[in-house]
Order: structure tokens, then sequence, then C-alpha cells
């Protein structure tokens, strides 16, 4: 297929981008160049088939973004929405192509021809703020009769975040907030449109557990896909456009972990319609991706496959970040992978690189941290009273937000009667570690929980920690014994599943809705940042290091990972418990604290602990 000229991007914006796609101007993954090609293809033959390009309807969605909405949110607030090219391919393709009003179905003469929009990219990409500009024009300028738009997910928390942009832009918009009307505060829960002909139309977020039924949408926006835990949403709207002449629904996703997921039997059925292999007039497919024998760890020339929006929404700076936690921390490279280089990957069981965890040791003294104030926290894991149980304490050295400073020390205490046995069956020198002072190894063969209490009590009274991290089961157990001696310490239940524990609402957020929690996921990805950045210090334990190189991860199918216990190559009771007082100390913002003293060029923590 060739083409005799040039389209000129200011005359048809969506031809110009697939030309300079295909002709390698634009640099792009193959199933974005097929996409292109697939444009300038049916741009030929699609007449044949009852296809039209309407390029005055694609000009008119194109340009109610800039028009009509504002973004909003840090750089961006308060600034029209002007489509990258990238984007107005997206939407020009969307409502440019249809069905010829001669066409032989009734029922699809003059329609829209596409009825669902794949959209797969890199993190960070501006997808949810395009898809929630899409649902507004579909709300108030597609000519609709008593419309109904709906921001959906699995979850109905899922289900806002979209709307909330939606939100935002009729806020931002002097020309929107005159026509559209909002319902509800904190949060809004609808915007209402109502047209020339005086009929309602709704845009309003849905979710499965919600159990809604019945909805009848002429838009649904389905953010976040790889989230999704079953075909029930997308089923439950796609049911409803039985009531509309010409329906959408769009879904809009990073890549995911789950092969046997409904995202990645979307996926494979977008790259199938734009490739060829299978014949969907209906479906429209925006799905990036690397070419076969890209390395985003060494060249970021590729990077832009994934990021279509590269040097606008997303910087080179920040992915060179997330490239170098890859290299540093294997345990977070799939995640980096699948998030920013759409790479669909299974479950994570990288360990901590060696290089990185051994770059963490240095001079520990609880004593001196604690004499100059800086505030700890803790993280304990009563394992089984047969193995180890181990206590972390983390001071924070420096608050200042996102690059807080820590220093960390690790308490063990295992059966002493067995410690010979499971240094044979482990094939470790717990003994040796023990005689070296590195476990603290309790007369008998089990780890008696009064025992325990007084110990971790002792070392509360020394240090006195803001905080100590626990799970549940194993402070239930502990807190008998505690109360039995008159010994209170300052605990907070850790869950350590998937879990999520609310701590609070944080006051100072907008609105008072963010809040603050601890869960593991979160504990471990702040554990591994803080490493990767070297701003965690560790006191050398030759136990803590071998179970710092037993790490393993699962990961479940919404990316998030837990240390896999099962799996490990050994004990890995110290790492969670060094996790848990990470994210401790992490958990919350902290404003009014004392001057970092790492704002002075000249300060030294070696020199701070042993002046």
């Amino acid at each position: 297929m060739s083409r005799a000229h040039r389209t000129a991007a200011a005359a048809d914006p969506v031809t110009a981008w697939a030309e300079s796609v295909v002709a390698g101007e634009v640099v792009a993954g193959p199933y974005i160049r097929a996409a292109a090609a697939r444009h300038l293809r049916d741009l030929e033959e699609g007449p044949a088939r009852g296809l039209v390009w309407d390029l005055d309807a694609a000009l008119r969605a194109i340009r109610f973004f800039p028009k009509m909405l504002r973004l909003n949110g840090g750089q961006f607030e308060g600034r029209p929405f002007k489509l990258h090219p990238s984007q107005a391919f997206r939407v020009g393709s969307l409502f440019g192509w249809k069905w010829a009003d001669d066409h032989p179905s009734p029922v699809l003469r003059g329609t829209r021809r596409f009825r669902r929009f794949y959209d797969e990219e890199g993190k960070g990409n501006g997808k949810s703020p395009l898809i929630a500009g899409i649902g507004l024009y579909m709300l108030i300028a597609d000519g609709e009769a008593r419309a109904e738009v709906y921001a959906a997910a699995s979850k109905k928390d899922q289900a806002q975040v979209m709307f909330r942009d939606a939100v935002a832009m009729r806020d931002q918009s002097p020309a929107l907030s005159r026509v559209v009307s909002a319902q509800g505060e904190n949060p809004v829960w609808q915007l209402t449109y109502t047209g020339r002909d005086g009929g309602k139309r709704i845009f309003k977020p849905i979710s499965a557990e919600a159990g809604q039924s019945g909805p009848r949408p002429h838009c649904a926006l389905c953010d976040e896909v790889h989230e999704h835990r079953s075909r029930d949403v997308i089923d439950m709207l796609e049911r409803g456009f039985k009531f509309r002449r010409q329906p959408l629904l769009v879904m809009a996703t990073n890549s995911g972990t789950d092969r046997r997921s409904i995202c990645f039997e979307e996926h494979t059925h977008a790259i199938n319609v734009v490739t060829g292999v299978t014949d969907d007039d209906t479906t429209f497919a925006f799905v990036c991706s690397l070419d076969e024998g890209d390395d985003w760890e060494s060249d970021p020339s590729c990077w832009i496959k994934a990021n279509p929006l590269l040097g606008h929404t997303i910087s080179e700076e920040f992915l060179a970040g997330e490239v170098k936690k890859a290299r540093q921390m294997p345990g977070k490279r799939n995640g980096i992978a699948r998030l920013h280089f759409c790479q669909w990957t299974q479950s994570v069981t990288a360990a901590i690189k060696r290089e990185t965890w051994l770059a963490a040791h240095g001079e520990v003294d609880p004593e001196e941290l604690t004499e100059k104030g800086f505030p700890c926290f803790g993280g304990l894991d009563l394992s089984q009273v047969r193995d180890f149980s181990a206590l972390t304490l983390a001071w924070l050295v420096d608050p200042t937000k996102d690059a807080e400073r820590l220093v960390a020390k690790t308490w063990f205490w295992t059966p002493g009667d067995t410690l010979l046995d499971r240094a044979a069956r482990d094939q470790a020198p717990y003994d040796l570690w023990t005689d070296q002072g590195f476990i603290e190894a309790v007369p008998g063969e089990r780890l008696k929980y009064a025992w325990l209490a007084d110990a971790i009590g002792r070392i509360n009274a020394r240090f006195s920690p803001v905080a100590i991290a626990a799970d549940q089961y194993g402070l239930e157990r502990l807190t008998e014994n505690l109360t039995e001696a008159g010994i209170t310490i300052p605990a907070e239940i850790h869950p350590q599943g998937y879990q999520k524990r609310i701590l609070e609402k944080d006051p100072n957020a907008p609105e008072g809705a963010k809040e603050i929690f601890l869960w593991m996921p979160d504990s471990i990805n702040k554990l591994e940042e803080a490493l990767g950045d070297g701003r965690l210090t560790v006191e050398r334990n030759p136990l803590l290091d071998s179970m710092a190189a037993s790490v393993t991860y699962a990961e479940n199918r919404t990316g998030h990972r837990m240390f896999d216990k099962e799996k490990a190559h050994g004990r890995i009771d110290g790492m969670v418990s060094l996790a848990m007082a990470v994210g401790m100390a992490l958990c919350r913002e902290r404003s009014g604290d004392p001057v970092s003293p790492w704002a002075d060029a000249t300060f030294s923590l070696e020199d701070s602990l042993w002046d």
C-alpha cells in the first residue's frame, strides 16, 4: 500500500500521524505500527466494506479537548487539554470512522464504526485523563438522548479514580462547569448534563461490588483492566449496549501478570485485530510494546515505544531512575518491566541483589541514635516457638519526604536446645553466630513467650520506639505475657498478606480523603526503594545477610508482591521484621519535625555516631 502524497497534520492529524509512524519518522512498537498501517489501508480498502472516513467528525472530537477540557494536577493544573499526536490519532479514529449512510444494514447506517477501544501503554502516559475526556465528550457532544456514561471497575474505589479526573476537568473548565452540574460533595458521585431536548445525561462511577444491574450505557470506561478479577463488569456493561445505537466500550490498562485474566484475553484480541489475524471492524486497538530484541535496561531509544508521551507527561529522567532500580533490585524488575515497558510478566521471584544489600552495611549504635533524639520504629516477626523470632528497630535520621534515611538493627531469638540440629538441617552456622553475639539462644526446645515478652520489654524501655508493627496472630499470643509482666509496648497490627490496615485518614490531605495504611506490599516497596537509593543502613549480621539472600516474592494479579516463605531459599524472618519496621517508619508524612542534620553538607552519620 502506498500513498501519493503526505497528509498535512493540520488538515488531518490522524492520517498524518499514521503516515509518520509507518514511514518510521515516529518511533513506535510493532502493534502501534500495525494500527497505523490499518488506518492507512482502510482509507483505501474500507469503502468496499461500507466504511467511510468522516474527517469533520474526527476533528470535532479532537478540538473538543483543548476547547472544553482543562487538565489538573501539578504542572498541568488548569492547562487546556491539547492532545498529543498519538492521542489525537486515537480520539480521531474512534469518532472519525463510520459506516456509510447507504450501508446494507439499516442498524449500522451512519453510525460509528468502533464499539470497543483497547488502550495499553506505560504508566504515566495520561491514559486516565484521556478516557475521562472521551467520557465527557460522549456525555455532552455525541447527541445521544439520555446518555449514560459510566466509569467502571471491579471495586468502587477503583472506579472513583478515573471518575475524579472527569470531575476535576469539569471543575477546571468554565465552559463545562456552566452546563454540567455535579451531584454530591467529597466525593462527587454524579455529573449531569441537560441537553437541548431537555433530557438528562449522566456520568457516574459503577462497580461490580455495588451489585448494580440494568445499566444502559452509551459509553463505558474501564480503567486498569489488568486489575479486573473477572469479566463480570465488562459483560454487565456490554449487555446494556443493546439499548443504544452506537455505544462505546473503552478499556485502558497497563500490562499485567495473569495470562488467564480478562485483560490478557482482551490484549490478545486487540493484537490479533490490528495485525489482521482476527477480522473485527468494530474494535480499535492501541497496544504499546517493545520490539523483539529491544533492551530497555540498556537502550533508552526504545523507551518511547511503550511510552508514547515520553517527554510530555513522563520524563526520561524518571524512567532512567526506574531502570536503575530494576538493575539494583531484581525483585522490582518485573514490576518495572510491566508498568513502564509494557511487558507481560509472571510472578516475581528474584531476590535482593547481593551488591545492593552489602552496600547497606554500616556501623549502628542504638544508644547513640536514641541519645541524639532520632525517633525509631519497630517491626516484630514472632515465628513459631521452635524457630527464629526477630525484632528490628529503624531510626529515622532524616525525615525529608521521599528522601528519608534510616538506620536499622535487628535482634534474633531462637531455642538453644535445638540450635545444632537446625544448623545442620539448614546448613548454616547458627551456633557460631550465637557465640559471636548475632543470635540469642534461649534455653529450652521452645521459645517461651514470657521470656520473649521480657526481652522485648527491655528493648522497648531502652529505645522508646514510636510504634512497633507486628502481625496480629503473633501479637495476640504475646500480649497475655506482656500484660502479666506489666509491660506495655506501642504495638500496631501490620497485616502479613495482601490486606490493608487503615490507620487513619490524613487530616492534611485534600478533602480529608487520603488514607494512611499498613500493608506488606507497600512496606516491601519502601524497603527496596530505601535500599536501592542508598538511604538505609543496616547493622551487619550474618543471619540477616543469609535471610536477605533467601528472599523470594509471590505476586498477585494486580502486581503487588509478598514475601513467599514457602519458596524462600532459607529463613527470612529478619527481612519480614525489617520491612515492617521501614513501613512503620515511612507510612506517615511528618510536618513540624526538626531540621534534618542531612541539610548540613558537612554532616556525616559516622561522625555523628562516633564523635
